[in-house]
């Protein structure tokens, strides 16, 4: 049986539990609303490793919904993903936010290999009447 050791990091005033075992391959999970964006990192079996959103990146307001926030949200959930020693990754898109191109692109320049890229957006069959249109 394999024993895992435990060390607790402190980064940018949050906890990170890292674990001596080393995960190279995992999923990214980028959900992309019009307001936040939130990126979660798990490995294979769907643990979450460590997720990050705008809000805990210390964007506030309007601006959590901007592509720039999304790239910096993604460059900080990835930095602790390369740290466990992820090297391969499958990347699965859900929503219509600005910040869905920006996030996949600082993925890309990160260095993981992405094995593939799924849009996973709820699509209804027309089930529930949809809400307004937004008035930007």
């Amino acid at each position: 049986m394999v024993k895992l050791v435990t060390k607790i990091v402190w980064r940018k005033n949050r906890r990170i539990r890292k674990n001596a075992r080393k995960i190279p391959k995992g999923f990214i999970h980028i959900q992309a609303s019009f307001n936040n964006t939130i990126i979660t990192v798990t490995d294979v079996r769907g643990r979450v490793i460590y997720w990050s959103s705008a809000g805990t990146c210390r964007f506030k307001g309007p601006r959590k919904g901007t592509p720039f926030a999304a790239q910096t949200v993604a460059r900080d959930a990835i930095e602790v993903a390369r740290d466990q020693g992820m090297q391969r990754a499958k990347v699965l898109i859900k929503g219509p936010g600005l910040g869905r191109d920006a996030a996949l692109r600082a993925i890309r320049r990160s260095g993981i290999i992405l094995n593939f890229v799924r849009d996973v957006t709820p699509m209804p069959h027309n089930g529930c009447r949809p809400p307004k249109k937004r008035r930007t």
